[in-house]
């Protein structure tokens, strides 16, 4: 037998086990005194028979006026089972009186007064009249049998019903007793990634105290850890900018005032370092952004124009007005993931589309009713141990295309800690070749 390997199932099995085991071992000891008592019974009930009808039977034979060597048969009033037969003789054996069911074969001749036992039979011997006069009562022992097997069946049959009722009762106050625990558990199973706050122990028992109390310290000195990278990353990234665009501003005077030339290229070089620098400290910001949880909205909300505002503002950005091709359903598209957040991501998979898509292909942006959007580019396939570490930090794919890879680690981070679902196919769905991002805002979709 597999020994469970939950906690409850370890109780559950070992308290039924050992009820199962003393209930089978007190009815077994139960039987043995109840058989040693029902013999007690059984005994005294043939000494009191014999006691009551030795007397009678004595006055009986004395008062007789016939021959006394007749054997005088008992006759009975109404027919029944009869368990007790008895012989009463005389010293020498002879049979003075019987009962109307008596075998003669089945007693033994007289020994003594007291109990004596054949193998179908208990018989109780007793005399009186200075041993001229003996009875002897029988019992067949096979009524014993039956009257025992009988009790035992009526003790044994409320044990059947009783013991599986008691193996339910067991598993029932183990699984109430485990319900603490089992809450603690989906309490932790159902924090997003970038939910640290500590987990509400409730009423958990003293030896899972510590455990909860071990739980609740890491997850503090996790949140204080990620806290103070977030931090400085999101810091950083916000000093960066000031600087960043003053510079830029006076590269762009630099280059307006001086011709064509040497400085002038110089200048253009810096200025194109100096935007491509705003740029990543604008990615770092949306990835502490990304990081730093408060992803999901206290309400479901409709991000469809969120996501068509999204594709509008990259249009005119990037000036590519006719490549993004967008297909988004009628009504309404709920969502409890942050629109803020939802922008973000989209617009991180559009412009990774942008980038490293093939520029003679549309990149097309398709939402669907079920909440799934999918972001569709054209393009050599991506190699499976490519397409399996993109989701890193800077990470990129065999591309000579303009960027940092922090765009899908961004989107990646969102889905997941807005509970979303983020998958990467390539080729893309029904062709041979592309790259598809696919993200499921019910992640059961």
């Amino acid at each position: 037998m597999t020994v469970p390997r939950s906690l409850q199932g370890r109780l559950s099995l070992a308290l039924a086990l050992g009820l199962t085991v003393l209930w089978t071992a007190a009815a077994l000891v139960t039987t043995l005194i109840l058989h040693a008592e029902l013999d007690q019974v059984f005994d005294s009930a043939l000494e009191e028979t014999g006691q009551r009808i030795l007397p009678v039977a004595v006055l009986e034979i004395l008062n007789r006026e016939e021959d006394d060597t007749i054997t005088q048969r008992v006759t009975t009033l109404r027919a029944h089972e009869e368990y007790f037969t008895y012989l009463i003789r005389d010293a020498a054996g002879t049979v003075l009186m019987r009962s109307h069911a008596a075998d003669e074969a089945a007693f033994p001749p007289f020994t003594g007064t007291g109990f004596t036992s054949t193998p179908a039979h208990r018989i109780y011997h007793d005399a009186a009249l200075q041993g001229t006069v003996t009875i002897s009562v029988a019992e067949p022992l096979a009524h014993r049998r039956e009257v025992a097997r009988e009790t035992v069946w009526a003790l044994a049959l409320p044990l059947a019903l009783l013991v599986p009722l008691s193996l339910l009762g067991v598993w029932a106050l183990v699984r109430s007793s485990m319900r603490p625990i089992r809450a603690f558990r989906d309490a932790i199973a159902m924090r997003g990634s970038g939910d640290l706050a500590p987990v509400p122990a409730g009423d958990l028992p003293t030896e899972i105290e510590p455990v909860a109390g071990a739980v609740n310290a890491l997850l503090d000195r996790l949140r204080r850890a990620l806290d103070a990278e977030r931090s400085f990353t999101a810091n950083a990234a916000h000093e960066l900018r000031t600087p960043v665009a003053a510079a830029l501003a006076q590269t762009q005077r630099l280059i307006a005032e001086t011709g064509e030339g040497a400085d002038h290229d110089r200048a253009r070089d810096i200025e194109a370092a100096l935007k491509r620098l705003a740029r990543l400290s604008e990615k770092l910001m949306q990835l502490a952004r990304a990081e730093g949880g408060r992803l999901r909205a206290e309400r479901a909300m409709d991000i469809a124009p969120v996501l068509g505002m999204v594709v509008d503002e990259l249009r005119k950005g990037t000036g590519e007005m006719g490549r993004i091709e967008a297909r988004m359903p009628e009504g309404e598209i709920q969502s409890v993931m942050d629109p803020d957040a939802f922008a973000i991501l989209a617009r991180n998979l559009i412009e990774n589309a942008l980038c490293h898509g093939a520029s003679d292909e549309p990149v097309r942006v398709v939402m669907m009713r079920n909440g799934v959007l999918r972001v569709t580019n054209g393009g050599p396939p991506v190699p499976p141990e490519t397409l399996n570490r993109l989701f890193r930090r800077f990470e990129r794919g065999r591309t000579a295309a303009d960027g940092f890879g922090l765009g899908l680690a961004i989107a990646d981070a969102i889905a997941r800690g807005s509970g979303a679902k983020l998958v990467l196919h390539s080729p893309a769905s029904g062709r041979t070749d592309g790259f598809e991002a696919v993200l499921s805002l019910n992640s059961a979709t």
